[in-house]
C-alpha cells in the first residue's frame, strides 16, 4: 500500500509543535468550517436505547431522503439506486470491487486523488493513468491519449469532478468527450462527485448523471464530509441505476454489515440543512481561494493556476523535490516561529517522475491565517537549499 501525501509527515508536524513551531496545516481538506447545527443536534438529541445495525446498503429513510436531494439536482433516481458507505472511500472501493476482477484497469486523469491508488491495489486492480498538465489547469488530457491506454482489461475510466487535488471543473463538453468514449469501449465511467456545492466565478457544476444513453455506465461517488464540513461522520454513497452493478455491491456492502448509525442519522438530518449555509461558505471559500492563488503567482518562480471548483490548488514551486520541501517545511525551517504544512503533488501522480516541482495546497483556513502562510510560504522559498532558480 503506499503511504499518504497527505498524512505522512504528521510525525514531523508533531514534532514542530512540540518545539513550540505554530504549523498551518494546508495539507489536508479538513475544512474549518462549521457544521450544521441541524446535523449535531440529531446526533445530540438520539432517542434510541440500542444503536442497532442499519440495513447493509444504509438506513431507508436516510437513502429516501437522499434521493430527493438529488431530484432538485436534477438527478433521478430513486432509494434503491443508493448504497451508503462508510464515506466516499469504502463507494470506491465497493464501485472497483463490483465491476472489476483482478488485474482489470482503470484509467484516471492525474493528478488524481492519491487514495485512489490505495484503493486499487485494496481491489487487486491497476491504474491507467492520464497525465494532464498545470500549463492547461489540469484540463481534461486529450481523446486520444485515453484511446491509447484502452486495453481489453479496461473497465471503467474514473474522474472527480471538481478535481482533488487540482480544483479542476469539467465543462459540459468534456463530460460529452468522455460519453462518447465510454458508449464506443462501452465502460464504465465513475465520477467522484463530493465537491459539487463548491463552484465559482459564476460556473455550474454538471454531473455524469446527466449525461444520456449512457445512464447504465454511470456511477456517481458523493459523501457528506466537504457539503457539510463532516468529515468524521464517514459517510458517503454509490448511486447508479444499474439494477445487476448495485445488486452486487449489495454483496460487499453486506460483508461489512453496515455503514456508520451516528454518522448517517447527522447526514439525513444535514440534508435539511439552508441554503443561507452554503451561500455563506461558497463566499468565505471564493475569498480564500482568491488568497492563495494571488499571492502564489506573486512569489519568484512559482506559478497557480486559478481551479473553479473544490477548495485545492496544485502549485508549481522553485524546488528540487516536493517530498524533501515539505519535510524540511516541518523539520528544519520557521519564520517567526511559524511554518506551513503541505502535500507533496508527487503522491498525487501514479508516475515517479512527476509532480516533483508541486505541492497540493489545500485552502481550508480562514483568510487571515492564509495571508500569514502564504507569507511564510514565500520566506521559505527564499531560503531552502534545493531551490531551483
Amino acid at each position: 500500500m503506499p503511504e499518504s501525501p497527505i498524512r505522512k509527515l504528521v510525525p514531523y508536524a508533531d514534532a514542530a509543535k512540540k518545539r513550540g513551531v505554530k504549523v498551518y496545516h494546508l495539507n489536508i481538506g479538513q475544512p474549518d468550517i462549521h457544521t450544521p447545527e441541524v446535523a449535531l443536534e440529531a446526533v445530540r438529541n438520539f432517542q434510541g436505547k440500542v444503536v442497532e445495525y442499519s440495513h447493509s446498503a444504509g438506513i431507508p429513510s436516510y437513502r429516501a431522503k437522499l434521493a430527493s436531494y438529488y431530484t432538485k439536482h436534477g438527478i433521478n433516481i430513486t432509494a434503491d439506486d443508493i448504497i451508503v458507505g462508510a464515506g466516499a472511500s469504502e463507494a470506491i472501493l465497493f464501485a472497483f470491487q463490483s465491476i472489476m476482477d483482478p488485474d482489470d484497469e482503470v484509467i484516471i486523469p492525474e493528478p488524481f486523488y492519491a487514495n485512489y491508488n490505495g484503493f486499487a491495489i485494496n481491489a487487486g486492480i491497476k491504474v491507467k493513468p492520464i497525465v494532464s498538465s498545470i500549463e492547461s489547469g489540469f484540463a481534461l488530457p486529450p481523446i486520444a491519449d485515453f484511446e491509447k491506454s484502452i486495453t481489453p482489461h479496461t473497465k471503467a475510466i474514473l474522474i472527480c469532478n471538481p478535481n482533488n487535488p487540482t480544483g479542476y471543473l469539467y465543462s459540459p463538453e468534456e463530460l460529452e468527450t468522455l460519453r462518447q468514449l465510454v458508449l464506443k469501449y462501452d465502460l464504465y465511467l465513475i465520477a467522484d462527485e463530493v465537491y459539487r456545492e463548491f463552484c465559482y466565478d459564476g460556473s455550474v457544476h454538471s454531473s455524469c448523471m446527466h449525461l444520456k444513453g449512457i445512464e447504465n455506465n454511470v456511477i456517481l461517488i458523493d459523501s457528506v464530509s466537504k457539503r457539510y464540513s463532516a468529515c468524521g461522520v464517514r459517510v458517503g454513497c454509490m448511486i447508479s441505476k444499474n439494477k445487476e452493478l448495485m445488486r452486487t455491491a449489495l454483496k460487499f456492502a453486506q460483508a461489512r454489515l453496515s455503514p456508520p448509525s451516528f454518522g448517517q442519522i447527522a447526514a439525513e438530518a444535514a440534508i435539511d440543512t439552508p441554503d443561507s449555509y452554503f451561500v455563506e461558505v461558497l463566499n468565505e471559500y471564493h475569498q480564500r481561494r482568491n488568497v492563495v492563488v494571488e499571492r502564489i503567482n506573486q512569489m519568484k518562480g512559482a506559478f497557480c493556476p486559478k481551479p473553479k471548483g473544490a477548495f485545492y490548488v496544485v502549485a508549481r514551486l522553485p524546488i528540487d523535490d516536493s517530498d524533501k520541501f515539505c519535510q524540511w517545511l516541518l523539520e528544519d525551517f520557521q519564520f517567526e516561529n511559524q511554518t506551513v504544512m503541505l502535500a507533496p503533488a508527487s503522491g498525487f501522480y501514479s508516475s515517479p517522475e512527476k509532480g516533483k516541482d508541486e505541492v497540493r495546497i489545500s485552502y481550508v483556513l480562514n483568510v487571515n491565517d492564509l495571508e500569514q502562510s502564504m507569507k511564510v510560504l514565500e520566506e521559505a522559498l527564499k531560503v531552502y537549499p534545493g531551490r531551483t532558480i
